[in-house]
């Protein structure tokens, strides 16, 4: 895509300007001055101290320190804000995710199961998407995100025929779970050109009745690209929907930034609008994604500065280098623990050809670029170390930060090698909570479950990780994410390799200062300090005091810049 595209793409968007425009608003201004007096203010600097109160002048912190060192600072201007012994801390930082993804319940039909929803059996999500087909517009699509195969009673995928028996008067498409698969149905098939005849393209698979060579309608990694753009390509309005509920979301969490962790073009330019215009409360970190830029950056058009915004930063460049455990499609070193389809070999594969991942990382660690490299399975997280290790030898630079996004089935050597050649892992944690009961039983086995996201081991070697939900593929929860990783609790109530535990400072620093840390933010946000940004969030008890308790707490205001951006109801 040239620049001459994109910019054709941007006056595209003209179209919704003149909306936008009359919709903008105008952004909570912080007061001149303020205290938080108190309270348990955990500053989650170097140390980690645990002060009283904080002051604020302004969009940044002032001073932090006792109540009576803060009142000291107070005059008739001041507002004092008494938080009666609850906690404040550093608004939490989204890690990886996709804003505004759990905006979808605006556009889409959700049919999650427990422990997020309550779709049981293939009957339930098959109705659920009958009513929403007979009050849309023929021709329209009808999408749906959440569906998980492990979960329904029928244990299987939906299938085109059974999509088909909900409409053909409309495309249909169904996100699962994992986001890195999709089903359609015919009409949805013959709307992006797949047939019996197309074969499967580079890092997917078009799943094929056994006996016709006819898609099934179920499309796996690269493969799902056409119809995931399709059904998703929402419009204006649309687009506005999802911010509004996404930023609610996040905010009623304590989360000040979020982020966009793999964007094209076209949203990014969206976004950037969104934020200019004032229709964003909260900051949001992109990540561009390799394959979306890619010609605009080695034609050199891509300047992050077109796209920044106060409250946007373009960050790494994103590769997605294999799939999704529960979806099979994660690359392991070993055979997947039950056989898919009834092979015992099978493996999994990468989303990116080794040779080809080399050359990516290679042309975009010598053009200066950070990098963050979705991993999951242990044998594409060799594949994606060997690429960065060969890159690092042509080009060395003293901090990459190049960040390892899951980090899922970590092995121990490899922690090793991420310290010596400066790699920073983002765990998804709350796996443990979600899926760790059918990782164990279908996916991985005890063994290999019991060290999904080693977060003891990154510690004990020194590394430096952050703690992320992967929303909407879970709900944006970042107490859970924290929680997560110190007590790698399952849904089915055990515990999940208790060795990999950390403490709770530790977790909620990954969901604050180090995740800030990783993307090179550490300076303005992620710890109460005087001099940073003043994104706070205040909780309604201490995560300290009662830790398994901590994910229950509220999120009682949150604050960006100094300003409140939410009150609890």
């Amino acid at each position: 895509m040239s620049w001459k595209t994109v910019t054709l793409v941007a006056l595209a968007l003209l179209a919704g300007l003149f909306t936008l425009f009359q919709m903008a608003t105008r952004l909570p201004e912080p007061p001149a001055h303020q205290v938080f007096i108190n309270g348990e203010v955990l500053t989650m600097n170097a140390d980690n101290p645990v002060v009283e109160a904080v002051s604020v002048r302004g969009e940044r912190i002032e001073a932090v320190g006792s109540s009576d060192a803060i009142m000291a600072l107070v005059d008739e201007q001041t507002e004092v804000i008494d938080l009666r012994g609850r906690t404040l801390l550093p608004g939490f930082i989204d890690a990886h995710g996709h804003f505004p993804g759990s905006g979808l319940r605006a556009v889409a039909v959700d049919l999650s199961s427990l422990p997020v929803g309550s779709v049981t059996r293939m009957e339930e999500l098959l109705q659920r998407l009958r009513e929403v087909a007979e009050r849309t517009p023929e021709g329209e699509w009808v999408s749906g995100f959440g569906y998980d195969d492990t979960l329904l009673a029928e244990q299987r995928h939906p299938t085109r025929a059974e999509l088909d028996s909900v409409s053909t008067e409309h495309p249909i498409g169904l996100l699962h779970v994992s986001g890195h698969m999709v089903v359609a149905n015919s009409p949805a098939l013959a709307a992006v050109g797949i047939d019996a005849d197309t074969p499967d393209p580079e890092g997917g698979v078009i799943a094929r009745d056994p006996v016709s060579g006819e898609p099934t309608g179920l499309l796996e990694e690269s493969a799902r690209l056409g119809v995931a753009a399709a059904m998703l390509d929402v419009g204006v309005m649309d687009m506005l929907r999802m911010v509004k509920l996404a930023s609610r979301e996040y905010l009623a969490q304590g989360v000040t930034t979020a982020q966009i962790g793999g964007a094209d073009p076209r949203t990014v330019t969206g976004m950037h609008w969104v934020t200019r215009l004032g229709m964003l409360p909260l900051r949001l970190e992109v990540f561009p994604m390799e394959s979306e830029f890619r010609e605009l950056m080695r034609s050199g058009e891509y300047d992050p500065a077109d796209y920044q915004t106060e409250r946007l930063d373009m960050g790494a460049v994103k590769i997605i280098a294999d799939g999704s455990i529960q979806g099979y499609t994660g690359y392991l070193r070993q055979p997947y623990h039950s056989p898919f389809h009834g092979d015992a070999e099978y493996r999994g594969y990468p989303a990116v050809l080794r040779e080809k991942l080399f050359e990516q990382i290679a042309w975009l660690h010598a053009a200066g670029y950070q990098m963050a490299v979705h991993g999951n399975g242990d044998a594409a997280i060799d594949d994606i170390l060997d690429a960065f290790a060969a890159a690092q030898r042509a080009h060395p630079m003293e901090d990459p930060r190049f960040i390892l996004i899951h980090s899922q089935m970590l092995r121990q050597d490899q922690v090793q090698r991420m310290v010596e050649l400066g790699v920073t892992p983002s765990f998804f944690a709350a796996h443990t909570w979600y899926w760790g009961d059918r990782h164990r039983d279908i996916f991985l086995g005890p063994e290999r479950a019991s060290r999904i996201s080693p977060a003891a081991w990154a510690k004990a070697a020194g590394l430096r990780f952050s703690s992320h939900m992967d929303t909407p593929v879970t709900p944006m929860l970042p107490l859970q994410a924290a929680w997560s990783l110190v007590f790698r609790e399952t849904f089915g109530g055990d515990v999940l390799g208790p060795e990999q535990r950390v403490d709770v400072m530790t977790a909620l620093r990954a969901v604050t200062i180090d995740a800030a840390w990783q993307i090179f933010q550490a300076g303005e946000r992620g710890s109460l300090e005087p001099g940073k940004l003043a994104d706070l969030v205040l909780l309604s008890g201490s995560p300290l005091e009662d830790p398994y308790r901590m994910r229950e707490l509220e999120v009682e205001g949150t604050w960006v810049g100094g300003a409140r951006v939410y009150r609890r109801p």
